[in-house]
């Protein structure tokens, strides 16, 4: 698991690092690992260092001392290094060490003479602004972003791509940042690098150990996580030689409608082919249901061995009515519940259901709400914050409800009351399509009715923090799911496809290892 550390925290760590260590010994040990990544580049795409063009964008910060040094050791192994100020003064002991390896630094304002170098280059590095910038970036500047991706040639970020906000993600201006096609981040990850809009700028991430282990646990928790194959296979498991279906998991499904048909059966796919050991389907339209899943069991109310339920997909009627009905008695009950769509909406306008959900939490009763931007705003979240910083939205709306909130898009933020957070930056486009959730409320579902299961053969119960982890590991396996559904077939995804998949992303996790590289 990777943790993403705010930018106060990253600075409280480095103060203590280069307290022991010093500036100068820390700074080179991120610009070399910087130009390591950026060799290894340049050397896939042309052969070798030798002659390579690199253009270095330099700001006045530290940031611009990491790419100036990182110059320095490519100037050092044959490389063409032009340097281009965008600051009056750069750093000192970087620029020296940039000139004495051979490398050259244009005058600051040279922009015609900038573009040229940009047009010819092989590679651009990015030191413009570090981990404290904020905004957008000044014209000069963002006319050297714009000349790098014009010019086609690799960009590499230093930390973070300059416009980027490294604490949530934020662009200003989607003119005047830098698109990285690899980002070299030092330290730790920031949550920047993980949420959108500033996802889409990064390309892939190389995290640089400079040391900073140790002080990071020592200045506070990080600021959300990242799940690695390995963690969701850890988290997932495989069954047992004792186990039978009611140990992994029997989870009661109360989804569907005259006017969705449809989504009894994508939830239910989605639990079973998620691995429940047993589906409960107390939903209208049983006989579509069932037809396609024999296995399902049909039922009225939750069965004595059930273990955790979903609740809200393409349901019908209003809230009043949902009072004097199946789904009101899944809440009443202590089991893990996900609440998806309609079920949500119900929530957000019914003070009585609203009242049900809040008592649910009172009494340590797991839920777990799945809205996406629309109904995160109805139940009460900032459409403000929501705007500015999506992980600190999602915290927010899940400390109001005393639940866990799994926020979607196209970076899907999982967050506890408790203040633990994971994010889930790998999601495909092509889950943007109808009955994508569905199918996720489903797996989730099952995931929790399984985790429970597991303890209370303990007589334990699931924690909302153990959900949440839980609910991103579902998270990762329905992208994980979307991905092996398209393939390399650049074919649509409909919602039947991806939960078909599900069986062979769940074996793919069962193995920690994600297809085409460690994730």
């Amino acid at each position: 698991m990777r943790a993403a550390y705010r930018v106060d925290h990253i600075r409280a760590a480095e103060e203590r690092l280069i307290g022991r260590d010093g500036d100068e010994a820390v700074m080179r040990r991120a610009a070399t690992g910087l130009a390591v990544v950026c060799a290894r580049l340049v050397a896939a795409t042309r052969g070798r260092v030798t002659g390579a063009r690199v253009v270095l964008l330099v700001g006045s910060g530290n940031n611009g001392g990491d790419v100036l040094w990182a110059g320095a050791w490519l100037a050092g192994r044959g490389a063409r290094v032009v340097a281009v100020p965008l600051a009056t003064s750069v750093h000192g002991a970087g620029r020296t060490a940039l000139l004495a390896a051979g490398g050259r630094l244009l005058d600051t304002g040279d922009t015609s003479g900038a573009e040229r170098e940009i047009r010819s280059a092989d590679l651009v590095v990015d030191g413009i602004v570090g981990i404290g910038g904020t905004g957008a970036l000044r014209p000069t500047a963002a006319g050297v972003a714009a000349a790098a991706l014009r010019s086609g040639a690799l960009v590499v970020a230093c930390d973070l791509p300059s416009g980027v906000d490294a604490d949530s993600g934020a662009v200003a201006d989607r003119d005047a940042v830098v698109r990285a096609d690899v980002t070299v981040t030092f330290g730790a990850l920031k949550p920047g690098l993980l949420l959108m809009p500033g996802a889409e700028f990064v390309g892939i991430t190389h995290l640089v150990d400079i040391g900073l282990g140790a002080d990071l646990l020592g200045v506070g928790p990080p600021a959300t996580r990242v799940l690695q194959a390995d963690d969701v296979a850890l988290l997932l498991g495989s069954p047992g030689g004792d186990d039978h279906k009611y140990s992994r998991g029997v989870v009661v499904v109360s989804a569907g409608s005259d006017d969705y048909p449809g989504a009894g059966v994508l939830v239910a796919g989605g639990a079973r082919c998620g691995g429940a050991g047993l589906v409960q389907f107390c939903g209208l339209r049983t006989g579509e249901v069932l037809s396609r899943f024999p296995d399902v069991v049909a039922g009225e109310s939750a069965m004595p061995r059930a273990t955790g339920a979903v609740v809200g997909p393409g349901l019908s009627g209003t809230a009043r009515d949902a009072m004097e009905s199946q789904p009101l008695d899944l809440l009443e009950s202590d089991l893990p519940l996900v609440l998806d769509a309609t079920a949500l909406r119900w929530a957000a306008e019914s003070n009585a259901w609203a009242e049900v959900v809040r008592r649910r939490a009172a009494r340590g009763a797991v839920t777990v709400m799945t809205p996406h931007d629309g109904e995160f705003l109805a139940l009460g979240g900032s459409a403000d914050l929501l705007r500015r910083d999506r992980l600190a939205a999602a915290l927010e709306l899940a400390t109001s409800w005393g639940s866990v909130v799994l926020l979607k898009g196209a970076t899907t933020v999982v967050a506890s009351p408790t203040g633990h957070s994971w994010v889930n930056p790998v999601a495909p486009p092509d889950l943007a399509t109808a009955g994508s959730g569905d199918v996720l409320a489903g797996l989730v579902g099952s995931w929790l009715a399984a985790a429970e299961a597991r303890l209370a053969s303990d007589g334990r119960r699931l924690s909302l923090d153990a959900a949440a982890e839980v609910a991103a590991a579902a998270v990762w396996v329905h992208a994980l799911a979307a991905r092996l559904a398209v393939g390399d077939s650049r074919q649509p995804l409909a919602a039947l496809e991806l939960m078909e998949a599900l069986p062979a992303a769940v074996g793919v996790a069962r193995s920690g290892e994600y297809p085409g590289g460690r994730h």
